[in-house]
C-alpha cells in the first residue's frame, strides 16, 4: 500500500505532512495528514495518536488549528489526522452539511446509495493504521481522540476494540447519538430502521458492555451551543457510572464547541495519551 506526499511542513520539533492515497475499503483517493517528531535515535519508532474530526472538517482543521505539534513532538508521539468521509464526485453526497461527505460517522454503511462507500469505520480501525504502520517510522501502540462526530467515533470504535488501543479521549462528542438529531439522521441513512444494529455505534451503550476498563477522558464546554440537544454527555456519565468504568469527564465553564476550546486542553490529553502510550 503506497503512499503520495501532498504536502511537507516544519512544525516545532518534526513534520507536518499530508498525503493521498488510493483506499480499497472505500473505493475512492482519501488524503490524512501526519505530525512526525524529528527521530532523535536512529531507527527510532513513535506510537501513534489517530484524531478523528467532526462534522464538515477535513483532515486539515485539526493539523491547523489545534496547535498539537508542540506537545507531540515534546513527548515523541506521532499524530495521525483522517479525513471525515469518503470523498470523490462517485462517493454518494447529501445537500445538508450533516449527512454524506464530510459527515462520516465512522459506522460502516448497510444502505444504499452510501454502502459502497461508506466504510469509514473498517478504513479507520483496520486500512489507515496498515497503510501508516506500513510507510512511517511509528510502533504499533496506538491511543485515540476526537471532536464532536470525530468524538463518537472515538469512543465507540476503541469500546468495540478491546486491546487495540492504549487510551481513548474526546472533546465534545456526540455521547448517545441513539437519541440526538445529528446521530438519529446518520444511523437511519446509514445503518437503517432497525435500532438495535444503531446500538453497535452509541457510546453510552457500549461503555455498558465494555470487557475492558480503557482510559477514558471527556473534555466538554459548558457554553457549547450543541450541547443539550446533540452531546448529551450526562447520558454517557451515568452510564458509565452505572457499569462501573472509570471514566473521567471534565466540564468546563465558558468554552463552545470551536478549536479554541480544543486548543486550550489539548496538551492535557496528549499528556493524558502519553502516560500510557509511552508507559514500558
Amino acid at each position: 500500500m503506497s503512499v503520495e506526499l501532498v504536502s511537507k511542513t516544519q512544525s516545532f520539533d518534526g513534520s507536518q505532512c499530508q498525503y493521498r492515497h488510493q483506499s480499497s475499503v472505500l473505493g475512492c483517493e482519501m488524503r490524512f495528514s501526519i505530525f512526525l517528531p524529528s527521530q532523535a535515535e536512529k531507527d527510532q519508532r513513535f506510537p501513534v495518536l489517530y484524531w478523528l474530526s467532526g462534522l464538515t472538517c477535513t483532515d486539515e482543521n485539526f493539523s491547523q488549528k489545534a496547535g498539537a505539534q508542540r506537545m507531540a513532538a515534546e513527548l515523541g508521539i506521532a499524530l495521525v489526522i483522517p479525513d471525515t468521509s469518503p470523498r470523490g464526485d462517485d462517493v454518494a453526497d447529501d445537500e445538508s452539511y450533516d449527512l454524506g461527505q464530510g459527515a462520516g460517522f465512522y459506522v460502516n454503511a448497510t444502505q444504499a446509495p452510501w454502502k459502497p462507500h461508506y466504510r469509514m469505520y473498517d478504513y479507520i480501525v483496520e486500512e489507515l493504521p496498515k497503510l501508516v504502520e506500513g510507510n512511517f517510522p511509528v510502533s504499533e501502540r496506538r491511543a485515540i481522540s476526537g471532536h464532536s462526530m470525530g468524538g463518537h467515533g472515538a469512543l465507540t470504535i476503541a469500546l468495540k476494540n478491546p486491546g487495540r488501543y492504549t487510551s481513548v479521549s474526546a472533546f465534545s462528542p456526540i455521547c448517545n447519538p441513539m437519541a440526538c438529531p445529528w446521530g438519529e439522521k446518520a444511523f437511519a441513512a446509514y445503518l437503517g430502521a432497525d435500532k438495535t444494529l444503531w446500538e453497535e455505534h452509541d457510546a453510552t451503550v457500549l461503555v455498558g458492555r465494555a470487557s475492558e476498563r480503557l482510559p477514558m477522558l471527556v473534555s466538554q464546554g459548558e457554553e457549547d451551543q450543541f450541547l443539550e440537544e446533540q452531546l448529551k454527555p450526562n447520558a454517557l456519565e451515568a452510564a458509565a457510572e452505572a457499569a462501573g468504568y472509570p471514566l473521567k469527564i471534565e466540564h468546563h465553564a465558558g468554552y463552545d464547541h470551536s478549536y479554541y476550546f480544543i486548543a486550550t486542553f489539548i496538551e492535557q490529553h496528549l499528556r493524558f495519551h502519553g502516560d500510557y502510550l509511552l508507559a514500558h
